[in-house]
């Protein structure tokens, strides 16, 4: 799915909340987002309303009044951290996978919680799940208490030279003032097995020079970032991603046409979450715009690659 807008930069950043304990958190998350961007906020909330179908929650569904209320204090929260900042609330009904998809084709970027309600359980919850291959703009899944420091972990394959993914990695890498960590994923089952060290030592050669390939097409963009590369075959990958997200302040990665990264991010974060802080992730769409922060860059293109 791709986007349809004319210009991203003037789309708010949306919150979506639940009754979810940390809700509160995920709003400062967005309120920090949209400060960064210059950006207004909208804190959204979907309340089932005459949707009938099963849920997976015990708990007694909220009343209207419950949901708006809910709603006012997300506001006033945002409106305390940040006073200058544009903040808006909206009460939607339906599915909330459903209504957070069609409500991302307006949006800068959504920001959302990780699970639905099971504390005990490591992978994410349906709605995170669902809107990690689905939604329409970035994504960006609060996970717990994110370190404060630490670069910006970019997930890659390296199959595309300039690519969305890439370019919002250097974005954000930019706007924190952290380095850039670009991990390039190389799938252990491409090709012959290698038969000796210098066949070995070739390949991850070959891996790192793609990867510097991709990277070359937006590193002029953001020439005060500096940017580390890292190779790893896919069997280590989960173990890697688990680390770099209790050392990192944002791991970005591309939602693809097959969803591999999306499935392998939280697949392996799920358990990474429960044991303690871990960095938010920020998953981006194929195609998405991207202006580069730097000015001489001129505006972005529309690009249809993804690394992924």
């Amino acid at each position: 799915m791709h986007t349809d807008v004319s210009d991203p930069q003037q789309l708010p950043v949306v919150v979506a909340i639940d009754q979810a304990r940390e809700h509160l958190a995920i709003v400062d998350l967005g309120v920090e987002e949209a400060t960064r961007r210059q950006a207004s906020l909208a804190i959204v909330h979907v309340w089932p309303s005459r949707y009938s179908a099963t849920t997976r929650t015990r708990s007694p569904i909220p009343t209207e009044a419950d949901s708006r209320h809910l709603l006012e204090l997300a506001a006033r929260r945002a409106r305390h951290q940040a006073p200058r900042l544009r903040v808006s609330t909206e009460l939607l009904s339906g599915r909330a996978s459903t209504v957070l998809t069609e409500r991302s084709a307006a949006a800068r970027l959504l920001v959302v919680g990780h699970r639905d309600e099971a504390l005990t359980q490591p992978s994410w919850g349906s709605t995170a799940t669902y809107l990690a291959h689905q939604s329409v703009c970035p994504l960006l899944v609060h996970r717990g208490t994110a370190p404060q420091r630490g670069p910006v972990v970019l997930a890659a394959s390296g199959q595309q030279r300039s690519t969305s993914t890439v370019a919002c990695a250097y974005e954000e890498a930019d706007r924190y003032g952290s380095r850039l960590v670009a991990l390039h994923v190389v799938a252990s089952s491409s090709g012959a097995e290698p038969t000796a060290d210098g066949d070995l030592a070739a390949g991850r050669a070959q891996a790192d020079r793609q990867l510097a390939e991709a990277l070359t097409g937006w590193a002029w963009t953001c020439p005060d970032v500096v940017v580390e590369r890292l190779v790893v075959q896919d069997i280590d990958a989960g173990y890697t991603l688990q680390r770099a997200a209790r050392r990192s302040r944002l791991l970005v990665a591309g939602m693809g046409r097959t969803g591999r990264f999306a499935e392998l991010v939280y697949g392996s974060l799920g358990i990474a979450a429960m044991r303690g802080a871990v960095c938010p992730v920020l998953l981006i769409p194929p195609g998405w715009r991207v202006r580069p922060t730097n000015e001489t860059a001129g505006s972005a293109a529309m690009l249809s690659g993804n690394v992924a």
